[in-house]
This record gives C-alpha cells, sequence and structure tokens, in this order.
C-alpha cells in the first residue's frame, strides 16, 4: 500500500507558519510520544530555524513509560527542552508554560534592564494533524477556543489565543510533507491516525499493525484479547480472524467482518485499550 496523503491547504499552511514566525518568541512542536521520530515533520527544522523551541511528547499517557523517559533523556542530553505531556487530561501543560518563560528569561531580563515593560510571550503551536495541538491550546486556555477532532486536518486557519498575562498562542493547521520516503514512517503515521483514513485501505493498514504487534507486542494482544501462546506463530491473516471470531464480528455465512475486525484493532491501539505501546525508540549513539 502506497501512502500519500498532501492536501492543497498544507502547502499554503507551510507558507503561512513560515511568515508567522516573524510574529512569536517561542515555538512549541507537539509531536506523538508513540512515533517521536516519525511524527516529527522533518521540514520544520528548516522552517523553525534558531527560533527558540519546545518539543512536547503528547499522548505520553498512550505510550510506554520506559520509553518516555528514553525519549526525555535523548532530547535533554541534545540540549532541547523537551516536556510530557497528556492533551486531554492537562498533565504537562503547566511545564510548556514555565519552559516558554525560561527560554525567553534572557530577553525579558534585558527589557527589563531597560526600564521597558515585558511583553506577554508568544509562541507558536506545531505539529502534524491530529497530534493534539488545538486539545492542548483548549486546556492550556480552560475554555473550548480551538476546534478539536479525533481526525486530522479540523484546523484550518491562524487562530491566536490568550492563556493568560504571561503567555498567547497561535494555533495552526497540521502539516504532513510531500512524500514519505520511508514506508515505515507513512505506516506509523497511519496507525496513530495522522493520515485519513478514508483514503487508506484499512483492511491491509490493520493488517500491517497487527503484524507488529505480533512480533514486538504479543504480550499486549495475548491479554487483550485472550490469544493463546500458539497465536504469536500464526499467520497475520489468520489471527486477524481469530481475534475477529473472539470479538463476534461474524457476518451472514459465517464469515468473519474484515471492516469490522480492521477498524476495531485500530481503534483500540489508537486509544491505548491494547495496552502503552511505543513504536520508536530513540537512535542509539554510535562512538
Amino acid at each position: 500500500m502506497n501512502i500519500q496523503w498532501y492536501p492543497g491547504h498544507m502547502t499554503k499552511a507551510k507558507r503561512k507558519i513560515a511568515e508567522d514566525l516573524k510574529l512569536v518568541d517561542v515555538v512549541i512542536e507537539l509531536v506523538d510520544a508513540r512515533i517521536p521520530m516519525s511524527s516529527r515533520n522533518p521540514d520544520v527544522d528548516e522552517i523553525v530555524g534558531g527560533k527558540p523551541r519546545i518539543i512536547v511528547l503528547n499522548k505520553s499517557d498512550l505510550a510506554d513509560e520506559n520509553a518516555n523517559r528514553l525519549w526525555m533523556k535523548y532530547y535533554t542530553a541534545s540540549n532541547t527542552k523537551v516536556i510530557l505531556a497528556n492533551s486531554i487530561k492537562g498533565t504537562g501543560l503547566k511545564e510548556a508554560t514555565v519552559a516558554a518563560k525560561l527560554l525567553m528569561k534572557e530577553k525579558i531580563d534585558r527589557l527589563k534592564s531597560k526600564g521597558l515593560l515585558v511583553k506577554t510571550i508568544r509562541a507558536l503551536i506545531i505539529g502534524i494533524p491530529n497530534v493534539g495541538k488545538s486539545t492542548l491550546i483548549n486546556k492550556m486556555a480552560g475554555r473550548s477556543v480551538a476546534q478539536t477532532g479525533d481526525r486530522p486536518g479540523v484546523t484550518k486557519a491562524k487562530q491566536w489565543i490568550k492563556i493568560n498575562q504571561e503567555l498567547e498562542l497561535l494555533d495552526t493547521p497540521g502539516i504532513l510533507w510531500p512524500k514519505f520516503e520511508d514506508e515505515l514512517v507513512a505506516y506509523n503515521l497511519a496507525f496513530t491516525g495522522a493520515i485519513k483514513d478514508d483514503i487508506l485501505d484499512v483492511y491491509e493498514l490493520a493488517l500491517k499493525l497487527l503484524e507488529r504487534l505480533q512480533q514486538d507486542f504479543f504480550t499486549n494482544l495475548k491479554e487483550k484479547y485472550k490469544l493463546e501462546d500458539s497465536h504469536q506463530e500464526m499467520a497475520v491473516h489468520d489471527l486477524f480472524n481469530q481475534i475477529g471470531k473472539k470479538r463476534g464480528c461474524i457476518i451472514a455465512g459465517g464469515e468473519i467482518d474484515i471492516r469490522r475486525v480492521a477498524v476495531l484493532l485500530l481503534d483500540d491501539f489508537r486509544g491505548g485499550r491494547i495496552g502503552k505501546i511505543t513504536l520508536e525508540l530513540p537512535p542509539q549513539k554510535t562512538e
């Protein structure tokens, strides 16, 4: 399955973000804690340039806790400010405000030394579709000010949101990149919902996800779907059908309802119901 999704509005959004950077002090980049590498748009480094940046590992509650610690250590070692967050519950969001103030401390002190009023820090929120930008903003603001949805492509226009006297945020549409050179990256994005399901073959996508989980996270599958140890050696199509039978996804004639099973698997993974799973670990340092 060739996965490519780059709606026309993303080109315009990318250009607009580059222009909006002139208006902000700090960039808050959200990535999905389950796929911290795949969910970082490779164009962002070029777009952001030398602007102070905070990496937010969002959806950290859905990721493996030990993997979260490894990613925190990885970014900290490269002198990148990083925080763990759950934008739905609000975990880690206060740290984002504190981090923004720390990044701007020198500039704020310089303004104070000149007797100038310290302005509100302006931060731009950036990230791929469906990574939780608008949800994070609403939680920080304590009110519904940014449109949200459990699907990519909800935010379409620029939105300024005043969080408090110290911080103002600029929400931006999620942006992907024109071509996924690495098939694994494309699948990771599709698994986590960053690419719209309606342009994908959900059956093939679910098989790919199940193959990955069967190989690396079989214990999670076993506990969720009451599987036997022998199922780990099954062909992935047979395991898919086995899960369908156990969940009662049967249609007339006793056949498996493959779309229903595919949607169930994807939804269970995305909702964390198969367990806390991280699909990527930090690169190993080479001597």
